[in-house]
């Protein structure tokens, strides 16, 4: 097979979920929504820095969505959108082959 004309959705696709942190991000928004420092808590070794540039990028992708609530003080939940769910499988997918083969 001829790789050097590989999908460009494929390549897309890696690109997006190929980055560090962005799986586990993911991962732990399958729980369901979360504030910036409870993700940051169940993944202690990513900077804040980190973990902001990767929400932003999420974001911009619809992968995840933001919501501001007007509260005292403001409160922030980050939450998977439609298409951020669709990659449950994926991810569950990954861990398995994870658990049997790493």
């Amino acid at each position: 097979m001829d790789y050097s004309q590989m999908c460009p959705k494929f390549e897309q696709a890696i690109d997006i979920l190929g980055k560090r942190w962005t799986g586990l991000i993911i991962r732990v928004l399958l729980d369901g929504p979360k504030r910036f420092k409870d993700i940051k808590a169940q993944i202690p070794d990513m900077s804040d820095r980190i973990l902001t540039e990767r929400m932003k990028e999420l974001e911009q992708q619809n992968i995840v969505t933001r919501e501001v609530f007007p509260e005292k003080p403001v409160r922030i939940e980050y939450s998977l959108s439609e298409k951020g769910i669709a990659l449950q499988p994926v991810i569950e997918s990954i861990q398995s082959w994870g658990e049997s083969w790493t």
